[in-house]
């Protein structure tokens, strides 16, 4: 199956490709770790510094690989990267994995440690030159090393009280940018269309007419929320984040929780979509009343009657109006 793919084999590599395929990739994991400590340096300082230090240490791994390669190779490398060889461990995009928090971007670091050791030692067992063998295993304890130096930085960088910090720092961040706009949207998503969505069902009879009102109260009114988030505030002052996650957190949930009681009247019968869509709006409001307490710390009698009186207010007006 070669012919399939224009990659080359780890096996048909030679020792000079191999340690040329080392270089550039601890190349490249140095400005990976570059790269997480300059996006944590304003809120993680602690942690920016733990990467800090791990990119100094694949530059002299790096630079111990070049002295290897010009000793028994010469001073011209070969251009070789790991997305020119088929099977070898990639790597995340970085801005992908450094918009996914900091704990995220330290479970990856971890994985990024553990498949160059891995790599290493498997190269090591399929070579049959003994030179070759001995260089990959040093690599290998290299790259085994590194984890230890990691562990050693972060606990000279990152002990348990800034820890702490960054992950109460983390939390609250997560919270602002996520939780805040999704839960303002599931509330206005699962109240505002009570009215609409019981007032027609009551005045129509019609499951499948209230099931096309509910879609398009529950999209119009996603789709004006998550761009009025995102417009509201850049997240410079305020710390709350990208517009860009609040905007889609807020949008989402609003049409999730408009959704949850128009899509029970896909159900023909419909007093049995009705009743169930009773069911979904009572678990919808005790679900945002969880939320606010889980997240918001708002005591839960207090969120609970907060959400349900507003809930129970609009859904009655919404059957009144339809009934009459």
């Amino acid at each position: 199956m070669r012919f399939l793919t224009q990659r080359r084999h780890f096996k048909d590599l030679s020792e000079q490709e191999v340690l040329a395929l080392a270089i550039s990739s601890e190349e490249d994991d140095a400005q990976i770790y570059r790269s997480y400590a300059q996006r944590l340096r304003d809120e993680y300082p602690d942690t920016a510094q733990v990467f800090d230090g791990m990119a100094l240490e694949e530059d002299g791994h790096r630079q111990m690989l070049i002295d290897q390669h010009t000793k028994r190779f010469g001073e011209t490398i070969p251009l070789i990267r790991r997305e020119h060889v088929a099977g070898y461990y990639a790597r995340r995009p970085v801005w992908l994995i450094e918009n996914l928090g900091i704990e995220r971007i330290r479970t990856e670091a971890e994985a990024m440690e553990r498949d160059a050791e891995h790599f290493y030692l498997t190269a090591a067992k399929h070579s049959t030159d003994a030179d070759t063998r001995k260089l990959l295993g040093d690599l290998a304890a290299a790259e085994a090393g590194h984890q230890d130096r990691a562990g050693e930085l972060e606990q000279d960088h990152l002990d348990l009280d800034s820890r702490a910090s960054e992950d109460r720092s983390a939390h609250r961040q997560f919270v602002l940018t996520w939780v805040q706009p999704g839960l303002a949207g599931l509330m206005d998503g699962s109240v505002s269309t009570l009215a609409p969505i019981f007032a027609t069902a009551f005045a129509t009879q019609s499951t499948w007419t209230t099931f096309l009102v509910g879609l398009a109260a529950s999209i119009g009114a996603g789709i004006s929320m998550g761009f009025t988030e995102a417009a509201s505030d850049d997240g410079e002052l305020s710390g709350r984040g990208s517009p860009i996650k609040r905007g889609i957190a807020a949008g989402v949930m609003t049409t999730l929780g408009g959704l949850g009681h128009a899509l029970p009247y896909l159900i023909p019968d419909f007093w049995t979509a009705t009743i169930t869509a009773f069911v979904v709006v009572f678990l919808e409001l005790w679900a945002i009343a969880w939320i606010q307490n889980r997240y918001m710390e708002t005591p839960f009698f207090r969120a609970a009657f907060q959400v349900v009186l507003g809930g129970a207010l609009v859904f009655a007006a919404g059957v009144l109006i339809g009934s009459g």
